[in-house]
Formats: structure tokens, sequence, C-alpha cells
């Protein structure tokens, strides 16, 4: 007899668990307590755009879906960076050839759903987990329409239901689990860069363009129609945060002095500041990720996080490959899997919180600094002599499966290597030379 599954969250992720979970046989139902968002036209305003690395398509390879997702998705090889007065400077992100993808959420979220549909998943919209019986697998949703409840009784549950997530506030609520929010001090806002004409794009469309401006930024993702998708990360108050934007004059001066570049392509850009929202941006952090044999979390309702390093996506998809490994592993023993799946994955959450927070300040101040981008060029040199030595911190998280807390360790260790090499007199001038290659090899 079919295992029978119900998935809280038709997003990104819970949607490609319901393959996963197909796939093995098990009878998938997949609720959401939005709108079907298949039957909507979806616009900017609270959507970061996505970017999708290696361990996100290890994942989509996985479950089969690699090629469908690749046609909606753009090569990003390099950032180039805006100075306030406009010039331009290019930063690969890794060797020829290497690149993250852009996707639009709402684009990969529609796919992922009708892929999941035609594997055999089934979707309802509207429903809204009002609570969980955890001892019986029950979830109890309560439709946001017609305001009728119904129980639903599987052979356990999986809360893909993201940040704010049901399943785990009552997971901590009755068991008394580990669980903190930390918001930080920065809010976001997205803009949008329309096409030009026949669809061009007014920036170069294989980049990550970003305005980095000690402690804030601008940055911008190419979309398939020609337009960007740009995120403004602000504090919340104080200097040049979103406390002192409020009228047209404003919006405007503000942007024009500090991005003036950009500026110039947004011609109604105070409407779109009035009308999209202004959103929070935190962490979140909990433990275990299971209950026995009945219940897990997985991506964000686990280990939500910010958006700096690109990786909230590609974690969550992890979660769905390793959970679908353990499954083989543990030959669909769920007590056992749920265990090991909460007990190794944890860390991992805790990695991609720490690389995300470290990466934030990198793209808004350092990448800006010159004697951090020599830094760059010399770490780039000597992993190119000795890849067997020496993996960039951004190549391991990004071109890797290295697990993140793995690669966190790693690249705090480089870093202290990285700043005895560049305190060394005249690193500037002997950057290249064997010298500084064999320093840096004897202290790995």
């Amino acid at each position: 007899m079919k295992k029978e599954i119900t998935i809280i969250g038709a997003g990104l992720v819970g949607s490609l668990c319901s393959l996963f979970m197909t796939n093995r046989g098990y009878k998938v139902n997949v609720f959401e307590r939005r709108k079907d968002l298949r039957s909507e036209i979806i616009t900017a305003g609270k959507s970061i755009n996505l970017v999708l690395s290696k361990r996100g398509w290890t994942a989509l390879k996985k479950a089969g879906i690699d090629k469908e997702v690749m046609k909606i998705s753009i090569p990003v090889y390099k950032r180039v960076m805006h100075d306030v007065k406009g010039r331009l400077t290019d930063q690969p992100y890794g060797n020829k050839g290497e690149a993250i993808y852009s996707v639009s959420r709402a684009q990969m979220n529609m796919l992922m759903m009708n892929l999941a549909a035609k594997n055999g998943a089934s979707l309802y919209f509207n429903e809204r987990c009002v609570d969980v019986d955890f001892e019986r697998s029950i979830a109890a949703f309560e439709n946001t329409e017609s305001k009728k409840h119904q129980n639903i009784k599987s052979d356990f549950l999986i809360g893909a239901d993201g940040a704010f997530s049901v399943v785990r506030k009552k997971m901590v609520n009755k068991y008394k689990h580990d669980y903190e929010y930390n918001e930080i001090e920065h809010n976001y806002k997205e803009l949008l860069i329309p096409s030009g004409d026949n669809d061009t794009h007014l920036l170069e469309k294989n980049a990550l363009h970003i305005w980095p401006r000690g402690d804030f930024m601008l940055m911008a993702l190419a979309n398939l129609d020609g337009s960007f998708t740009c995120t403004l990360f602000a504090p919340k108050k104080g200097k040049n945060s979103f406390d002192g934007l409020n009228t047209k004059d404003e919006v405007e001066n503000y942007f024009a002095d500090l991005f003036s570049d950009f500026s110039k392509l947004v011609p109604n850009l105070y409407e779109q500041w009035v009308s999209n929202p202004t959103s929070n941006l935190g962490i979140v952090r909990t433990f275990p990720w299971h209950i026995n044999d009945k219940s897990l979390l997985i991506g964000d309702a686990a280990h939500a996080t910010v958006p700096f390093y690109g990786q909230g996506m590609n974690a969550g998809f992890e979660d769905c490959r390793i959970l679908d490994e353990l499954l083989d592993k543990n030959e669909d023993n769920f007590a056992a899997c749920f265990d090991e799946y909460s007990r190794i994955r944890k860390p991992n959450g805790d990695g991609v919180q720490d690389l995300s927070m470290h990466n934030f300040i990198v793209m808004r101040d350092k990448t800006a600094d010159p004697k951090f981008l020599l830094q760059k060029k010399i770490e780039k040199k000597f992993a190119n002599l000795y890849p067997a030595k020496w993996i960039p911190l951004y190549s391991m998280v990004s071109f890797t499966n290295t697990p993140y807390a793995e690669a966190w360790e790693i690249g705090i260790k480089q870093e202290k290597i990285m700043q005895q090499i560049m305190s060394m007199p005249n690193i500037d001038k002997m950057w290249k030379s064997d010298k500084i290659m064999q320093k840096i090899l004897i202290l790995v």
C-alpha cells in the first residue's frame, strides 16, 4: 500500500519535495494557503530574484527536472560593480564558464507546481494550516474563501511552509523545541528596470549588478523579458535609511545622488517606490527539525536566512535531495531517516546563515575595496595552481556540494591565512611571484 504524505506549502521547496516523494511511489497531497499562482499575473513587489547554483542544480537533476528549469534561467558569470559616478568594474565569479543562474521566483514557482502536478501530486490552494496533531499525523486546514475546515491524516507530514511556518510553530509550542528569530537592521524593497526597445536589456544581461555603498547597496538581476529585478537593501533607520525616504523628492534625490546611472533607467521610480512593499529580513534557527517518524521541517521552515549569498532556495533544494538519499539509506524507515536528517542538516542550516551574513558585508562594502579585490586575485591564482589545496569560499559555496558548515569552517581558516599574506610588505607589487604562492602553500 502506498505511503501517503501531506506537504504543507506549495512553494519552491514544497513542490520539489513532492517530486522526490512521488518519484518514490508515495501518494502526495500538497496544501497551500495562497491562491494558485499559475492563474495569476505576477508582478514585481516582494520577490527577490532567485539564484541557482551547483547544489540547487544537483537536486533538480536528481529529480529529473533540471532541463526544464534551465529553459527559464539566465547564466550570470560575474559581478559588475557600479560606483557613485556610474563607473563599472567587472569581478568574475569563478573560472571561465562557471556561472550562477538568475531565475524569476514567480516563473520558477509556477513551473515547479506544474511539474509536481504532472508527476502525480495533488495540489490544493487557499488551504491554511491551523493546527497539527503530530501523534496521529493529522493536519487541520481552513479554506481561506469558504472558511470550511478539514482534517487530513497521512503517514507523515512535511512542513515546507516558509519562514513563518505554522508546522514549526506547533512543534516549538508542543515539544519545546529550540527556536529563535533574529531580524537584521536592514529592510529591502524591490524595483524594476524596464526592458528597452524589442525587449532588450539596458544593462549587461549575464551579470549581477551591484551598487555597493558601505552599509547599504542596490543589486539587479536580469529577467528573460529584458527587464531587471532590482533590490535595495538599506538600514531601517539612520543615515541613508528607509526612514528618510517618504516624499517624491526624497526618493528621487536619494537615487540620483547615490545610484545615478540606475535612476536614469527607471522613469517611474517613485510610483514603484510607493506601490512596492518595504519588507524586513531575518534568520530562523530551530532544533530539532522533526517529530519522531511523523513530521519534519524543510527549507525556510527549518533555516530561513537572508538572501545575500543567493543560497536560500539552494539550501532548501539540497534538503530535498538529502532527505531522498536518507530514505534510500534507511530503506524508508521514517524514524531513522528523520532523526538523521535533522541531525546532519542542522549544522548546515546554521552554516548557510553564517555565510549569508558574511557575504552581505562582502557585497555592500568589500567589493569596492581595492585591497579586498587584490586578495581575491591572489586566492584565485593560488587556487588555480593548487586546486587540491584551495577552493575559494565563494566557489566552494556556489560551484560545489561541500556542506555549508564545512565550507564556512574552511573559509574562516582561509581568511586567517590571507590576512597574513595581505600584511606582507609590498604585497600589491609582488603578489604574482612564486614566493607568495609558496608562502601560502606553507600556511595551508
